[in-house]
């Protein structure tokens, strides 16, 4: 890393907390009709935690969804006067194919994030916070695979970010927090992009073992630096992204812009039926 890139990871640091208070401060305004307190039981929580640990020993792999998946999302196909008529329209140009893609691929995320048992799993509480931050790490992973394909998968992850952008501001306000909202979006933009630029660096290799950690503990679990409820569930998490990384840069091209492939499940005993399912 680069002596003006740590300067600017430090400052990113030094402002996590900081921004980190205000998504925290945001839950409390209003966020009851959003919030929903996941507390598992003892036993479910074992049972999720074995399963949990079982899957970090898979060998990691392609995500890409098999070709008899009922997951698939497949480009439609018309024929005749339809398919002229939609040509005309550019249903077929990049960019709407583009479009259509993006939008399963956000939609890949929010299976992962909205399920209660990612929260079961790390004993995380589901509130705007975790949520927010489970997103935040899930379009991190997705966008750091598009960078591997250049200007054109930086391109298309701009359309990926505009959906999740909207999307988030219509959790917010479904949550009843409208007043202020340009305000609160802007802070939330904030904390995206300094999450995300945190990610990529604890990822190179020159970084230290614990950055990632450090980072998930500072952004998901940590509210004012009060101890963890559950000291397993840290490098657990930090264990299950380095592993969706790897397997989301064996995952090709075709699958990362087309949407057809899908995020580990959490709860199976086999890395083949955690994507059939």
């Amino acid at each position: 890393m680069t002596s003006g890139s740590k300067v600017k990871f430090r400052i990113i640091l030094k402002n996590t907390s900081k921004w980190s208070r205000s998504v925290i401060h945001l839950s409390k305004l209003g966020f009851g009709n959003y919030t929903n307190k996941a507390s598992a039981s003892a036993a479910a929580a074992a049972t999720a935690t074995a399963n949990l640990n079982k899957m970090l020993r898979w060998k990691p792999c392609s995500l890409a969804l098999p070709l008899d998946s009922p997951l698939r999302v497949e480009e439609p196909k018309y024929e005749g006067f339809r398919h002229v008529m939609l040509k005309l329209l550019l249903f077929y140009s990049k960019q709407s194919k583009s479009i259509r893609g993006a939008n399963v691929v956000y939609k890949r995320i929010t299976s992962q994030v909205d399920k209660p048992i990612i929260y079961n799993v790390f004993n995380l509480e589901k509130t705007f916070k975790t949520t927010f931050s489970l997103l935040i790490i899930h379009m991190w992973l997705c966008l750091r695979r598009l960078k591997e394909e250049g200007k054109e998968g930086v391109e298309f992850g701009q359309y990926i970010y505009e959906i999740y952008h909207h999307d988030l501001e219509l959790r917010v306000s479904k949550a009843g927090v409208n007043l202020l909202l340009s305000k609160w979006m802007k802070e939330l933009e904030k904390i995206f992009y300094g999450n995300i630029i945190a990610y990529d660096a604890a990822m190179l290799p020159e970084a230290k073992q614990d950055e990632l950690s450090n980072m998930i503990w500072r952004n998901v679990f940590s509210d004012d630096g009060s101890p963890m409820p559950d000291a397993a569930a840290l490098p657990a998490m930090a264990r299950y992204v380095r592993r969706e990384y790897t397997c989301m840069m064996l995952t090709d091209k075709e699958a990362i812009y087309s949407g057809n492939f899908a995020f580990t499940k959490l709860v199976n005993s086999s890395p083949e039926s955690s994507r059939r399912d």
